[in-house]
């Protein structure tokens, strides 16, 4: 059997830069899920392929810095 080896996720810090007025419904639901309730609003997850997926979606309405702990 192969040894498991431990690998450090990456964090990132997701802060939203745009409005969500006039923006799709799709949109809204994203920034929600990412726990993003408010404008200029931070939070921060590990990189996961659930949330790589979700920033893929709304970069253009997010700003995404690497924190390092």
């Amino acid at each position: 059997m192969a040894k498991k080896t431990q690998v450090k996720n990456k964090k990132v810090k997701i802060t939203q830069t745009r409005s969500v007025i006039g923006r799709q419904e799709g949109h809204r639901r994203t920034l929600r899920a990412l726990g993003i309730k408010r404008h200029q609003q931070s939070v921060i997850h590990e990189v996961t392929p659930a949330i790589a997926g979700m920033i893929n979606q709304i970069s253009f309405m997010i700003e995404v810095t690497e924190v390092e702990e």
